[in-house]
C-alpha cells in the first residue's frame, strides 16, 4: 500500500483533509481507531449526553484539576467514532467568537483574524437562514440551519413557588 499522505483520525478535520487530498488528485490513507457512528445514540440529536458517556464512542479524556473551580477535574468528551467529536456534539456547530480570532490575531497568530478566517467558513457553509451571505457561506458541503428561538420547554402552571414544565 502506498500513499502521499497518512491522516490520523477520522474526525472532521481528518475527514475534510482526506476528501481535499484526494480531490486533488493525491493517495490517502486514514488511519481511524473507533468505529462506526451509525449507532442509536449518535443518531439521536436528543440523545447527545448518552455517546459522551460511553466507552464505546468516547475517549474519556479528562482536564488537568482545574485551579480556578477548586482543583475540580473536568470531562472532555472527544468522539471515538468516524466523524470524531462532531459524530457525539448533538449536530450542533457553532463558530468560535469574531473577538477570539481577532485576539489570537493580535497575540501573534498571522492570519487568524476573523476576517482571514471568514472566507473559509463560507466556503464550507451552506447556510439556510440565518445571517446574510456576508457571514455565511451558500454552497458548501456543510448545510446549517439556525434553530428555532423558542424555549426548551413551557412553564404551565406553579405550585409551591416550582414551576411545572410539560
Amino acid at each position: 500500500m502506498h500513499a502521499d499522505y497518512v491522516i490520523v483520525g477520522a474526525g472532521s478535520a481528518g475527514c475534510a483533509l482526506a476528501y481535499r487530498l484526494a480531490e486533488a488528485g493525491r493517495r490517502v490513507t486514514v488511519i481511524e481507531e473507533g468505529g462506526s457512528d451509525a449507532g442509536p445514540f449518535i443518531q439521536m440529536p436528543g440523545a447527545l449526553s448518552y455517546p459522551m458517556n460511553m466507552g464505546i464512542y468516547d475517549w474519556g479524556l479528562k482536564s488537568e484539576p482545574e485551579p480556578h473551580l477548586g482543583g475540580r477535574v473536568l470531562a472532555t468528551p472527544r468522539g471515538k467514532v468516524l466523524g470524531g467529536s462532531s459524530s457525539i456534539n448533538g449536530m450542533v456547530y457553532v463558530r468560535g467568537h469574531a473577538r477570539d480570532f481577532d485576539t489570537w490575531a493580535a497575540m501573534g497568530a498571522d492570519g487568524w483574524a476573523y476576517a482571514d478566517v471568514l472566507p473559509y467558513f463560507k466556503r464550507m457553509e451552506a447556510s439556510h437562514g440565518g445571517s446574510g451571505p456576508e457571514f455565511r457561506g451558500t454552497d458548501g458541503p456543510l448545510h446549517i440551519t439556525r434553530a428555532p428561538r423558542k424555549p426548551l420547554s413551557t412553564p404551565s402552571s406553579r405550585r409551591g413557588g416550582r414551576r411545572a414544565i410539560r
